[in-house]
């Protein structure tokens, strides 16, 4: 019987079986490698808590409606955990945002210009604030902290002028964009045959796994066990499917933002760009010397960024039917970056995952909706947020030292 090469290293620590698995787990742990498991935990708390005090928090409706209004924060929360990964950061994406759904409705609504056009010159406005970022980091130097905080004085500064003394544009009645992101919903024979499709590109990712590792000689995951995650998964999205399609289903906005974090985490774990943003994140004099071109890795994740913020708020318009002199100006700059952090990105740079911008965004907006089922005065969200984002970079930074005591990173 053929072993493979790394089982065959007696140097590699070897776990087998339930036991092996639960071992690998609890190490994991104990050495400071918490991955999701601090927003799971909160998650479930926050849920009893606002369930025990009034059951409608967890009713279809309410559900539906937290994960409707998630997806434009959501959409920027997943530019910034890309910039936090290069241990960057951006303040701007909220005026960024604001600054494109004002673009895009003044060429809709004031220009006549068909929505396509108005959607298309919004993503790309993001994306020049990108390449502008860059330029400003990588030539002259400017750390991202200043240039993106003079983004958010001066895209405001656009915001305004765009909009001019109207101050606020109203997106006309039936347009595609309020359509798609307001009152666009997906249930019933439909909902399911995607969940088929989810939990089919699922076993087929992991089988494609298993032929790559066995192909290069090492260990490969059990079928029983990717069987066993398969059933869970079509079960839990089958039951989330029929509970939200007691009202109306899975929001369009929803599923955009759930593909986009899907593509960016591929991006991150499968290709050789994802490897080099960690390996700049990490270390980037070391990520240079390796031969990583660390110049285009700050280009393209600026310009991601950027681009990611002009979607979020594309779509935020098309939830709000307008656009004015507030939108992306409140506290959408902080919400997006305590979306990241507390869904466990790391703000050290070098360590997180797209998901964490959806489980963070999630918790946000479960807490906002509970404090208003039960009627607490929104001063008391902003505290609460801010306890919680407190929480979540104490949790990193003590995570962070048991990593480095452990040998982990």
């Amino acid at each position: 019987m053929t072993v493979a090469a790394d089982l065959a290293d007696e140097r590699l620590v070897r776990s087998r079986g339930a036991r092996g698995a639960l071992d690998v787990v609890w190490n994991r742990l104990r050495g400071g490698d918490l991955g999701s498991l601090p927003v799971v935990v909160g998650l479930i708390v926050i849920c009893t808590v606002f369930y025990s005090l009034d059951p409608r928090f967890l009713s279809s409706f309410s559900m539906v409606n937290i994960l409707t209004y998630a997806a434009p924060v959501g959409i920027i929360a997943l530019g910034i955990v890309l910039v936090l990964l290069l241990g960057e950061i951006d303040l701007s994406v909220g005026s960024v945002s604001g600054m494109a759904a004002a673009i895009m409705a003044v060429l809709v609504v004031k220009e006549g210009q068909p929505a396509l056009v108005g959607l298309l010159a919004g993503v790309a406005v993001g994306a020049v604030v990108g390449i502008a970022y860059a330029f400003l980091y990588t030539v002259l130097g400017i750390p991202s902290f200043v240039f993106s905080l003079g983004g958010l004085l001066g895209f405001q500064g656009v915001l305004l002028y765009v909009l001019g003394s109207d101050g606020t544009i109203n997106l006309p009645d039936g347009s595609g964009l309020t359509e798609f992101a307001r009152f666009s919903f997906v249930s019933g024979a439909a909902a399911y045959v995607g969940v088929a499709i989810v939990v089919a590109l699922y076993v087929a990712s992991r089988l494609w796994t298993i032929r790559q590792r066995r192909a290069a000689d090492l260990s490969a995951p059990s079928l029983l066990g990717i069987g066993l995650k398969a059933l869970a998964l079509a079960a839990g999205l089958g039951w989330l499917t029929w509970y939200l399609g007691v009202d109306r289903g899975w929001s369009y906005s929803f599923l955009l933002f759930a593909a986009l974090v899907v593509v960016v985490d591929l991006a991150l774990r499968r290709t050789r760009w994802g490897r080099h943003v960690f390996a700049v994140g990490g270390n980037e004099e070391a990520a240079r010397r390796s031969g990583v071109k660390v110049t285009r890795i700050y280009v393209s994740v600026f310009v991601l960024t950027s681009t990611l913020a002009a979607l979020g708020g594309l779509l935020a318009a098309g939830q709000q039917t307008s656009v004015s002199q507030a939108t992306g100006t409140t506290d959408t700059n902080l919400t997006a970056i305590a979306a990241a952090v507390i869904g466990g990105t790391s703000l050290f740079g070098g360590r997180g995952s797209a998901y964490a911008a959806m489980l963070g965004i999630i918790v946000l907006q479960a807490i906002q909706s509970g404090l208003n089922i039960v009627g607490v005065d929104s001063s008391v969200r902003f505290m609460v947020t801010g306890g919680v984002l407190l929480l979540a970079v104490a949790i990193d930074s003590v995570a962070r030292r048991a990593r480095s005591a452990s040998g982990r990173g």
